[in-house]
């Protein structure tokens, strides 16, 4: 067994870490190879955002009972649907109006369900793509399109892509943090690097944890000072220099003393960002005492401290996967919907809304009709749905107070203005400066995307 191998099997994999080569593909867009891969790079062109939060509701909320309102469900309750038979992954039977009350809010009118009460009354500051669309209609082809891009593993992740070619703005803190009490469907293979060098893959926090200590552990080492550490980093610095003078340049090498260096620069802010007790009782209150809710405060600190991109997971498996009783929608709100209210609240508050895109949503959508197979016990639910949902965008560039786009009469399908998962992420990317076409990596023989060979910028949800 080489040591290689060795690294892959133990400790989950992380010792890989270590070999974060910058050799497989393109130079970073600020030109040759940087001593530090994440030190802030230039953009392809001015952009309108720096950062990105991506708030994600695993498991697929449902469109018609939260942003996407549909009279004709009201006038069709439990009747067939008259157009046919849905397309759907499971038997689905009649109509299924929606349980919650729909009100216009702000001056936009932007019309929300009464579970998102918090969020509603940022309205004005919301664009609600409401004709969004992917490929598959279940859970791990459709986590793996939304966050990499493919519906197959092996592609680099949204946050992975943005830190290659941005860089972060604090060398302290990892560029790229995911937030999530346990772990959605699929798994890591969400956030991962892949073939893109390692130190850009995302860095996992359990967020089920409280405490700095608990939530990022081994992060100081009690036996040695940061003074000692130094010297010990400053010595393997001046052994590798003197292998390089005889072996030549070694790019592994080089991404092993990065990683140990990252970890070094991490002992002095990470534990004071991820320490929400030193905000106000009053705002850790608003947010709501939940995972979902510290996750949403620690995301808005590690934005504030300049972390390029936070992902932050409701919660582990799948909550939002509503097949039984829809009602349970009504809970899952109630812990998601203060703490985005509050979350954009005080982007907006602290001056940051304007350079923080944050994006709401899940990886697909639900049935208008309910759901009758053998494989749910109360017939009150939805099946998945991958031709039509709604994501809620803010700040970061995007036009406020704005509809984009619309399901058919009773919520199935885009029909106008559809925006596929690509076009999505080709407007984030546009967003932050980069042309989804000219940001590529080098691998296996050909240049890759995020945006594969397709995407278009949707100009007319652009600030």
């Amino acid at each position: 067994m080489t040591r290689r191998d060795l690294l892959k099997a133990c400790g989950t994999g992380f010792g890989m870490t270590a070999f974060a080569h910058l050799a497989a593909g393109a130079a970073p867009i600020g030109g040759g190879i940087s001593s530090n891969p994440l030190a802030p790079k230039s953009p392809h062109f001015p952009a309108k955002a720096k950062h990105v939060i991506f708030l994600f509701l695993n498991g697929g909320p449902s469109q018609v009972d939260t942003f996407d309102p549909k009279p004709m469900l009201d006038k069709y309750n439990g009747k067939p649907v008259p157009t046919g038979n849905l397309a759907t992954e499971r038997k689905t039977g009649n109509l299924l109006k929606s349980p919650f009350e729909f009100q216009k809010h702000g001056q936009s009118g932007i019309e929300i369900s009464d579970i998102f009460p918090k969020l509603a009354t940022q309205a004005d500051e919301l664009c609600v793509i409401r004709s969004m669309y992917t490929d598959r209609p279940n859970h791990e082809p459709s986590l793996l399109l939304m966050n990499t891009g493919d519906k197959f593993v092996g592609r680099p992740s949204m946050g992975s892509w943005l830190t290659y070619g941005l860089g972060s703005e604090n060398q302290n803190l990892p560029g790229y943090v995911v937030l999530c009490p346990g772990l959605p469907v699929i798994g890591p293979q969400l956030w991962a690097s892949t073939f893109l060098p390692a130190v850009y893959q995302g860095t996992y926090i359990p967020n089920n944890e409280k405490t700095p200590d608990k939530l990022v552990q081994y992060i100081k080492n009690p036996d040695l000072n940061l003074a000692d550490q130094r010297k010990q980093l400053d010595l393997l610095g001046t052994l590798n220099a003197m292998h390089l003078q005889r072996a030549g340049e070694d790019r592994e090498l080089e991404a092993s003393v990065q990683a140990a260096e990252i970890a070094y620069r991490m002992q002095t802010e990470a534990p004071d960002v991820f320490d929400i007790s030193k905000e106000s009782v009053k705002t850790r209150e608003r947010y709501g005492d939940t995972e979902f809710g510290r996750g949403c405060l620690m995301a808005l600190r590690l934005v504030e401290k300049g972390v390029r991109m936070v992902q932050v997971y409701h919660g582990n498996g799948q909550p939002w996967d509503s097949h039984d009783d829809i009602q349970s929608h009504k809970r899952l709100a109630k812990a998601a919907d203060p703490a985005i209210g509050s979350l954009l609240e005080d982007l907006k508050s602290r001056g940051l809304l304007d350079e923080t895109l944050v994006i709401i949503s899940g990886e697909f959508g639900r049935t208008p009709a309910v759901e009758v197979s053998g494989l749910v016990k109360v017939q009150n639910g939805r099946d998945h749905n991958s031709h039509g949902f709604s994501t809620v965008l803010a700040g970061g560039g995007i036009k406020r107070g704005h509809i984009h786009g619309a399901t058919d009469d009773f919520g199935f399908k885009a029909v106008d203005k559809p925006v596929h998962i690509h076009d999505l992420h080709a407007t984030l990317l546009h967003l932050m400066g980069l042309d989804h076409t000219k940001l590529t990596y080098r691998y296996s023989g050909r240049d890759f995307r995020l945006t594969d060979v397709a995407g278009n910028v949707v100009r007319e949800i652009l600030g």
